[in-house]
């Protein structure tokens, strides 16, 4: 009987421990899916804002201009990732998630109740490109953000599938932007969608923001951050640190993530544009066959991510990059037919394809650098892609299509990509956690690859090899896998 009265403080002690991790992941991914949706929002309906802010005989040019100023949020990026890497190394991932949702809140709203060309002249467009400009600040710091909150606190073994919830939830936060957009285009007839109805998915987004900044006000920093708050191992500079002591980590990072950055804008943001502006006859429905395959893109990551936590990560990204470098002109090929569910058949097997990309990918990244930079780690490498090749896709594929004169012009740029991820996903990678991958059988084995300089290999008690840290060029200690206590 005591022995069992013994137990209720530990069994108690384990639901809450389970509960607050339950509650620090919703946290860290429900403001990124409320996020990316006012991000998305925007690619969704830039032929109308195309038509509204820069209006001209040619319906190309404006929707060239729209998307341009799509593509301009993605080149802030990489100084917004600076920004939030710096709050977010020094100050916690939690200070730098709750600031990151409050400015997407405050711009989207602000652009949704934006004067148009008609109403202030050449200003409009002036301040829609400052206002999207305050989004990709956000969006710099927001997702790496997450990425690096949701891995620090992964059980062992299970970082990849934890990893793998970020990029979900972007995929979900835009998938929810692309029902939003085809309720409007459902439901509102085009002169009331032109005249008012552009506004509404953008004024939601308060709400979607404010909502976003109350759940992440419950979240606890993670363990990893507060064990190098405890030891003051800070890092005065950690942009500048991460840039000195390891540019090959940022670079490889940067052809990893390639891929999922013009990949993704390509086939799941200018695509429903592509279907009905672009291809002759347009595709009806174009809208619901994105919605429908963003669903299965949705559904397949957490797979992908968890197939990573049992085989080399590297290993699951290398088979689907190698796929939709195959793919990528027969699924174009496809959807010239025009047909619904020819269109829906292609679309859906870039999405099974491109979640092999995305699973494994948060997971990837993060065990790259060791927590003092962390944060600033990922945000350069990461939104450096992004902003190359993410954010200007829509802009690139349109620009091909027409100097081309060809619609597959696009998908030899998407090949180039795929190869170049295809190549980094099956080079050793650096490895900065320490015991992070189950075996057949139950055991986790400690997966470590080649150390940086100053940085000891020793063997643990399993036979898994780990990192010891001695020291970087600045004499400082470079916390990397150590074993990991902090794990």
């Amino acid at each position: 009987m005591f022995s069992r009265l013994n137990d209720v403080p530990r069994r108690s002690s384990t639901v809450d421990k389970v509960a607050h991790l339950r509650r620090n992941t919703i946290g860290g991914v429900i403001g990124n899916v409320l996020e990316w949706y006012d991000f998305a929002v925007f690619g969704f309906f830039a032929p109308v804002i195309g038509t509204q802010f820069f209006p001209s005989e040619d319906r190309f040019v404006s929707l060239l201009c729209a998307f341009g100023v799509f593509a301009g949020a993605y080149l802030v990026r990489p100084l917004g990732g600076m920004l939030f890497g710096h709050i977010g190394d020094l100050m916690g991932r939690k200070k730098a998630l709750q600031v990151s949702v409050l400015m997407m809140a405050v711009s989207t709203t602000m652009m949704g109740l934006l004067p148009t060309h008609a109403s202030i002249g050449v200003a409009a467009p002036v301040l829609l490109v400052l206002l999207r400009l305050v989004q990709g600040l956000s969006v710099g710091g927001e997702l790496v953000g997450s990425i690096s909150f949701i891995t620090e606190i992964a059980p062992p073994g299970r970082r990849g599938l934890f990893g793998s919830l970020v990029l979900c939830s972007v995929t979900a936060g835009i998938m929810l932007g692309s029902a939003v957009a085809v309720a409007a285009h459902s439901f509102l007839d085009p002169a009331a969608l032109e005249a008012w109805g552009w506004r509404i998915p953008f004024l939601a987004g308060f709400g979607m923001g404010v909502f976003a900044l109350w759940m992440r006000e419950g979240m606890v920093e993670t363990p990893h951050f507060e064990q190098t708050r405890r030891d003051g191992d800070f890092s005065r500079n950690p942009v500048a640190e991460v840039i000195r002591v390891m540019p090959g980590r940022l670079f490889h990072v940067v052809a990893l993530v390639v891929l999922e950055a013009g990949g993704f804008y390509m086939l799941f943001v200018w695509w429903p544009t592509f279907l009905t502006d672009i291809l002759h006859p347009p595709v009806k429905h174009a809208l619901l066959a994105n919605m429908i395959a963003m669903l299965v893109l949705t559904a397949l990551i957490p797979v992908a991510g968890w197939l990573s936590d049992r085989v080399d990560r590297g290993l699951v990204l290398g088979i689907a990059s190698a796929g939709i470098a195959v793919a990528a002109y027969p699924l174009f090929l496809l959807t010239t037919h025009g047909s619904f569910a020819a269109v829906l058949a292609a679309q859906s097997i870039f999405a099974v394809l491109m979640s092999g990309v995305a699973g494994p990918l948060s997971s990837m990244m993060a065990e790259m650098f060791p927590t003092r930079v962390r944060f600033s780690g990922i945000a350069i490498a990461y939104n450096i892609p992004m902003a190359l090749f993410g954010g200007t896709a829509p802009l690139v594929c349109t620009w091909l299509v027409i100097h081309t004169g060809s619609v597959f012009a696009p998908a030899y740029y998407l090949i180039g990509l795929a190869i170049i991820t295809a190549i980094a996903a099956v080079v050793d990678r650096p490895q900065c956690f320490g015991v992070d991958r189950a075996r057949p059988g139950g055991r986790r084995a400690t997966v470590i690859y080649p150390p940086p300089p100053g940085v000891l290999q020793l063997r643990d008690a399993q036979g898994g090899r780990v990192e010891v840290a001695s020291g970087d060029a600045s004499g400082r200690k470079d916390e990397t896998a150590s074993g990991i206590a902090r794990e």
